[in-house]
């Protein structure tokens, strides 16, 4: 990872535009390696608005160059350019100067699509609900969790380094079915000992942060859906504004869910209590709680007397990640999805 030229690269395509960062596809010129190369939002460059960004792309880099790079789940930062005018190479006329990073392309979908695309029928949610709150047939072997258990390991190195990893919602993750991998794509909403991030109206943050998040994204007591619909769209994705409303919800749907057995309720209770009460004494109490967790659920599905007709569904929804949209992404329907 070194500081780079941009006349190195062609811009290929614009794969989306958050609130912080645009993302445009590009190539290298003499490898023909595809890349993603990111600056921040132009309307925000325009008027000299992308100050906080700047600060938060140089703390990514230098996370980078310490510790993400060597994280398996975490998608190479391939370099940066110095602070400067690109209008040339974005053929733009914003007259500001920013930084521009260079990332290895994730491989895969992203578990919850670009919210833009719902205007035109998208099915965004997919990655989220086939593969990691109904997995259903895919849940089987060895690893019935391997979303989850990624970025548990993703998050545990952060952790022992001295960071908090958050922002880690399914819009950050991409997803190759048949390998199971994971590549985390934005990790720069990091916590230090020396950083406050923390939000208006909310109180210190720690790593109970990350464990709200991934019981909010990445669980769901409800059983899986008996109609391909209820896989297209994405799974309580509204932003954490009341750290504890957001656990008593959680805990208080669980216990009203009539198909929840109660192992179902034993565990996930009990974690979110935990969790709420910022009570974890480790990483390794949480994981423990978090699977024990995620396997009661998958047994109570398994256990449904309408088991069958929802796996129909669900291999009715895995079908539909053949539709041209998802070409846009590294992403071979055939070769990812045929053997599941």
């Amino acid at each position: 990872m070194e500081l780079t030229q941009l006349d190195r690269y062609e811009l290929t395509g614009l794969l989306g535009s958050g609130a912080d960062y645009e993302v445009r596809s590009a190539e290298e010129r003499d490898s023909g390696m595809d890349v993603v190369v990111k600056r921040p939002v132009p309307q925000m460059i325009s008027r000299g608005m992308h100050g906080a960004v700047e600060e938060r792309t140089d703390r990514t880099i230098h996370v980078y160059q310490e510790l993400a790079n060597s994280i398996p789940q975490v998608c190479p930062m391939l370099g940066y350019t110095e602070r400067g005018n690109h209008d040339a190479f974005f053929g733009d006329d914003l007259g500001q100067e920013y930084r521009v990073t260079i990332s290895q392309r994730a491989r895969g979908i992203p578990l919850v699509g670009d919210v833009r695309a719902r205007i035109l029928r998208v099915p965004i949610g997919l990655g989220q609900n086939l593969f990691c709150l109904f997995p259903l047939p895919f849940a089987e072997g060895d690893e019935p969790f391997p979303v989850q258990q990624q970025l548990l390991d993703a998050e545990e190195r952060f952790h022992q380094a001295g960071y908090v990893l958050l922002d880690m919602g399914p819009q950050n993750i991409f997803f190759q079915p048949a390998a199971k991998h994971i590549s985390i794509i934005d990790p720069g909403a990091l916590l230090t000992g020396d950083l406050d991030r923390t939000p208006v109206g909310r109180g210190p943050q720690d790593i109970h942060d990350f464990y709200l998040e991934m019981l909010k994204f990445y669980t769901t007591f409800q059983p899986p859906p008996t109609d391909v619909t209820g896989y297209r769209d994405p799974y309580n994705m509204r932003p954490v504004v009341n750290f504890d409303q957001e656990l008593q919800e959680m805990a208080r749907g669980l216990s009203l869910e009539p198909t929840a057995t109660e192992d179902c309720r034993q565990a996930g209770q009990d974690l979110m209590e935990k969790v709420r009460r910022r009570g974890c004494e480790s990483f390794g109490e949480f994981q423990e709680g978090l699977l024990s967790y995620l396997e009661a659920l998958r047994q109570r599905n398994l256990a449904l007397p309408n088991i069958e007709e929802m796996g129909r569904a669900w291999n009715n929804a895995l079908q539909l990640l053949r539709e041209d949209h998802w070409r846009k992404y590294a992403f071979v329907a055939d070769e990812e999805l045929n053997d599941l």
